[in-house]
């Protein structure tokens, strides 16, 4: 897949059962089209601080957040490109940057500290993000995505994401899709994700099903649900790709 390397949007996000889903979808699939690869697994790994700083910081909701990580569409060969990112939200606006890497790459530049043979502004961008913070690999998570686009505006997207896996051991994406389930079976996290004001027809149907924004992050769902009471009471459970 070939997105942008950087570029900046509004992002809503609605939790939506199997019902509104199929309802929605009925009401507005005149207005969308698939994107090129319809249906794909993403797969991440998410940098942190030992602590987990950055999601502690991000789930109180300040004006300003950054996270870092590491993407890729279905589980990657060491020699698969991937994209190591830089996600910043301002004032309610998603601005995102990244570079394109060899999986073997990424990771020698991520946790052994050897940089990359091609230097640009992204990339003295995640240099200074890694040196702030001391991050290092804290969390696997994948998720099922189906992603659609507007008809009349490619620009606008609606994603649905389902079957959401994490683990916090064996951070190697070369390993496979494996980990523990953190969403029920007929549930999905629906993202809508446009330059602009979202359309009329679009904020109509919502409405017409009450379907409404949710904050919701699944790193800081599972943070908050799974792994904040093992910070306190484990002492070295997390054996992360260091």
């Amino acid at each position: 897949m070939t997105y942008e390397n950087n570029f900046k949007r509004y992002e809503k996000k609605y939790l939506i059962n199997e019902k509104q889903y199929r309802d929605l979808i009925a009401l507005i699939y005149c207005k969308l089209e698939y994107d090129r690869y319809k249906k794909y697994k993403i797969c991440n790994i998410y940098f942190d601080t030992p602590q987990f700083d950055l999601i502690r910081e991000s789930i109180e909701k300040p004006v300003y957040k950054e996270k870092l990580r590491l993407r890729s569409y279905g589980t990657p060969d060491p020699e698969d490109f991937v994209y190591l990112e830089i996600k910043k939200k301002f004032d309610g606006i998603v601005y995102k940057r990244r570079i394109s890497l060899p999986y073997c790459e990424a990771v020698d530049y991520c946790v052994n500290g050897n940089l990359p043979a091609q230097r640009n502004q992204i990339t003295n961008e995640i240099d200074w993000l890694m040196s702030k913070y001391q991050l290092y690999p804290m969390l696997y998570l994948s998720y099922d995505r189906l992603a659609m686009r507007g008809i009349e505006d490619p620009g606008l997207r609606i994603t649905f994401d389902s079957n959401i896996l994490w683990r916090v051991n064996q951070l190697d994406m070369t390993k496979g899709d494996f980990g523990q389930v953190k969403m029920p079976a007929e549930q999905y996290i629906m993202e809508i994700k446009s330059g602009d004001a979202m359309p009329l027809w679009l904020s109509s149907a919502l409405n017409r099903l009450e379907i409404y924004p949710k904050s919701f992050s699944k790193y800081g769902t599972i943070y908050k649900e799974e792994l904040f009471q093992n910070l306190l009471s484990e002492e070295g459970g997390f054996s992360c790709v260091r």
